[in-house]
């Protein structure tokens, strides 16, 4: 996934009200932008670490910048939730997730279990194969060396899809929940126990019931973002 347009490096001045964030710009602007993310961000919004933002020409938009890229140990780091689906569909059609490239076909936000919509839809042309129920999750909390951890902050929608997604195990089917690690600096994955019980305990829930996890991290810069590599879960 390319950024469509350069982005525009500054400095974080704050983050407030979980979606504003005021930025000073390189020519010394300050402005206030969106921040796509409605977790913690934590370690990611310290005053005067380097950003970079996109820019709408969207007449309608309040606010026409939006918080994208935010350097965390001196690696950049992507933080906007919303692109975390983009960066899947494009490795799921370019056959770069091997473990789902048996699949022909992909189709978004399908409606299914308790009132959810699973992110992609798996299925193939032959008739023996089960369909695959696919939830991606964003993921940037890193607390340890080399360790990125999901959530950072309770989530009870992310228990649920969890939930969900046994349900289809149990139907025939086959279910993903897909982490995506949108850092470089992690090798290995595991659930944030102490922030979310519930969650992990539902997590536990889950693999007896036969979903199965996946986590990759990607390659980012201010160019764009795309899959990079899969990562151990512990």
């Amino acid at each position: 996934m390319r950024f469509p347009s350069p982005l525009h490096h500054g400095s974080l001045l704050k983050r407030y009200k979980r979606f504003l964030c005021d930025v000073s710009l390189d020519d010394g602007q300050i402005l206030t932008a969106h921040c796509p993310n409605p977790g913690a961000m934590t370690g990611l919004q310290d005053p005067g670490a380097a950003v970079c933002l996109s820019v709408s020409d969207n007449p309608k938009r309040k606010l026409p910048y939006g918080l994208e890229l935010v350097t965390a140990e001196g690696g950049w780091v992507g933080i906007n939730a919303a692109f975390a689906n983009r960066i899947v569909e494009e490795a799921l059609q370019e056959k770069k997730i091997p473990e789902c490239a048996s699949y022909d076909h992909i189709r978004p936000e399908v409606r299914y279990g308790q009132k959810s919509r699973v992110d992609f839809l798996l299925e193939s042309s032959d008739s023996q194969q089960p369909a695959c129920y696919l939830e991606v999750k964003n993921v940037h909390l890193k607390r340890q060396q080399g360790l990125a951890e999901f959530p950072d902050s309770v989530t009870a929608r992310g228990a649920r899809h969890l939930e969900d997604l046994a349900a289809m195990v149990q139907a025939g089917h086959r279910a993903i929940l897909f982490y995506l690690v949108q850092r470089m600096d992690c090798e290995r994955f595991s659930i944030a126990k102490d922030i979310d019980p519930h969650y992990a305990s539902t997590f536990e829930h889950a693999l007896k019931h036969g979903v199965e996890t996946m986590c990759y991290d990607c390659d980012v810069s201010p160019e764009g973002i795309r899959l990079r590599r899969r990562l151990e879960i512990l």
